[in-house]
Order: structure tokens, then C-alpha cells, then sequence
């Protein structure tokens, strides 16, 4: 499908995983993806690691995590990738903190948290690793944040979440580590809070306009995207059931302040547990669970500059609950689930048209 400025976006089909899994750990580095951990058919956390040399379109089989776990948090810090917390095979979070050494094929242990947790998010600034909540061995969400120092080995403590959550979206934005959403328990969280990593503190912004589980966020052009979901009912609401929505709010950074979108602005299709992006001033939305019986293969872009939705290229494989990560102008969709846990690796590309 072409865009304005004569790109187009397209998808591109790797080779399929060895191993298929969900709630996989993803990275990106000097070329090659790093697909780590993840539950496979069996349902229980693997240690299994591979890697795809995006030149050769060759995988490769690493050696196996020191702990096996799914959902965990992964940070690229040079040569090293540094894998945070998840839960493990008794489906308990684990605080273990392990490193990949790509240049020598190993792994070694790190600090481990301070405490056991899952659904941590994870920001990398110089060289420094930001975990912030998550959720611990007693299922209460977290408000801890902390910081790794690679040279000391250590975490330290900094002040802690106005709201605990886990499992919620984090982005880096000049100074300050923004973080929407994620739960509590089985209930979504609509605080929308921000740290300053120069000052040391936090600052509360408006909370999310409506309260929905399993929604997408992205950040594009000073702008903040919450998208789709399942809504939740409101606490009178006695008889209604949670919903699919195509709902769209955005908070403006500079003004302060959400917008809800109106109904011409909502997506084409109602979803929850998609993967979002952003590539070259478009919010991206693919797959996810809608009101069919099976995972959606449909594919939608917000483009900033004409304020309007437009349907791109389905997914070659549909699915849900996939693993993605953006490298340069690809946003890659990994694993998930479509009939069972999923081996395809495919991304969707913007390229300059011909």
C-alpha cells in the first residue's frame, strides 16, 4: 500500500522459529534477532535461545538461558544483552538477571533484583537500565524503580511509582521515562505518570479517558497513542461484559491533556492484544483478538499527517499475544499464538517506492 511521500508498506517473511513460542523475550543487535525464552507447546517457560542472521536468513541455535522464563524484559547494552525478571517453570516470577555475551556465545549472572518479579518494564539510558513495578511472588503489582549499573553490577534504588502496576508500556522522551497503563491484579490501570531522570522525580499526568485491558500504546511526533482493548464495565454496570473497542485517545506532551477520538478517527477494527508500532509518521496496529473466532490477520495504519486510518497489507500469518520489535524502518511480529503457539517471524516494512 503506498503512503504519502511515495513509500509503501510491505511485509517480509523470515524463515520460520525452530522452536514456536509465546510471551517470547526479543532483541535486536549488530544485525542478528535474538528470540529468548517464551512458553512453548507444553505451556511452561523454556531456556531456549536462537538467533537470526537477518543477512543470511540463517537461524541458529544459542546456548540455552541459565533460567528457564517467559516474559521477560530484554535490554541491548553493547555486546550484551541483559534479560530482567518473568516467571519461570513453577509460574512463579523469578529475580533472576542474566547477560548474553554475544562475542563469546555464553551467558553469566548479574545482580538479581531486589525482588522476584514479572511484567517488568525496562528503559536503557547511557549505558543505564531503568526497571520500573512488576509483579511479585505474592501477586501484588510492584511500585519499586531501579536502576543497573553495568560496572558495579548493582541495583540501586530510586523513588518509587505514584501507581504500582506491571506489565505496563514505557517510553523515553528526552529527559523522562513515560509509563501508561498496565494492571493490577486483572484490572487495567489508566494512570498515565512520568519520571525525570535528571530531577529524580515524578510527575502525575491525566489519567487514560477510559479504562481497557489488553490495549496498544505508542509514542510518535510528541504524542502519546492508546488504542483499542477490551473495555471493562463501569463499577454500577452490574449486566455488561467486557467489549472489543476500537477506541483512540492520544495525549499531547506539549498541552498536557488527552483527546478521545471521534468515531470517523477509531480504528477500522475493533481488537485487543495486537501488537503496535510506529514507522515513518504512522501508528501501526496489526492482529490481536476481535469479536471473530480466531486471531485477526487485519493490518491498519493511523497516518499523523492526514489524520486518517487506512487498511495495509494483511498479516501473511494472523495471530495474537505476539512479541515485536522495531529495527530501523522494519516493526517485527514474533511468535504469538494463531492455531497454538506460532513460528513465524514476519515484518511489515516501509520502503521508498519505486
Amino acid at each position: 500500500m503506498a503512503t504519502g511521500g511515495g513509500r509503501t508498506f510491505s511485509w517480509q517473511v523470515f524463515p520460520p522459529m525452530p522452536t514456536c513460542r509465546v510471551y517470547a523475550t526479543v532483541a535486536h543487535q549488530d544485525g542478528h534477532l535474538l528470540v529468548l525464552g517464551g512458553c512453548g507447546r507444553a505451556g511452561l517457560p523454556l531456556d531456549t535461545a536462537e538467533t537470526l542472521d537477518m543477512a543470511s536468513h540463517t537461524w541458529l541455535a544459542l546456548a540455552p538461558l541459565p533460567t528457564a522464563r517467559a516474559g521477560a524484559a530484554a535490554v541491548v547494552l553493547g555486546k550484551q544483552v541483559l534479560v530482567v525478571g518473568g516467571v519461570d517453570e513453577a509460574q512463579s516470577p523469578v529475580a533472576a538477571v542474566e547477560a548474553f555475551l554475544a562475542d563469546e556465545g555464553r551467558w553469566e549472572r548479574r545482580a538479581t533484583l531486589p525482588q522476584a518479579a514479572m511484567g517488568v518494564a525496562t528503559v536503557e539510558r547511557d549505558g543505564m537500565v531503568y526497571a520500573l513495578g512488576g509483579m511479585g511472588p505474592d501477586t501484588a503489582p510492584q511500585a519499586q524503580v531501579r536502576v543497573y549499573e553495568p560496572r558495579r553490577d548493582c541495583w540501586l534504588s530510586l523513588p518509587s511509582m505514584p501507581t504500582p502496576c506491571y506489565g505496563a508500556s514505557t517510553f523515553l522522551h528526552g529527559n523522562k521515562i513515560y509509563i501508561l497503563g498496565g494492571r493490577q491484579g486483572k484490572l487495567p490501570v489508566t494512570a498515565f505518570e512520568a519520571f525525570d531522570l535528571e530531577a529524580c522525580t515524578w510527575t502525575r499526568h491525566p489519567s487514560l479517558p477510559s479504562r481497557r485491558a489488553f490495549a496498544g500504546c505508542a509514542m510518535a511526533e510528541g504524542s502519546v497513542f492508546s488504542l483499542g482493548g477490551l473495555q471493562q464495565p463501569g463499577p454500577h454496570n452490574f449486566y455488561s461484559r467486557p467489549h472489543f473497542v476500537n477506541t483512540v485517545e492520544m495525549f499531547d506532551l506539549e498541552h498536557g491533556s488527552w483527546t478521545k477520538l471521534p468515531r470517523s478517527l477509531r480504528m477500522r477494527d475493533k481488537r485487543a492484544d495486537f501488537v503496535v508500532g510506529s514507522l515513518g509518521g504512522h501508528i501501526l496496529a496489526i492482529g490481536g483478538l476481535g469479536n471473530q473466532p480466531c486471531p485477526l490477520g487485519s493490518v491498519e495504519s493511523f497516518s499523523l499527517a492526514q489524520r486518517r486510518w487506512e487498511a495495509l497489507p494483511t498479516m501473511p500469518t494472523a495471530r495474537c499475544s505476539c512479541s515485536s520489535l522495531q529495527a530501523g524502518p522494519r516493526l517485527f511480529v514474533i511468535g504469538g499464538v494463531a492455531q497454538g503457539p506460532s513460528q513465524a517471524v514476519e515484518a511489515l516494512c516501509l520502503r521508498d517506492g519505486v
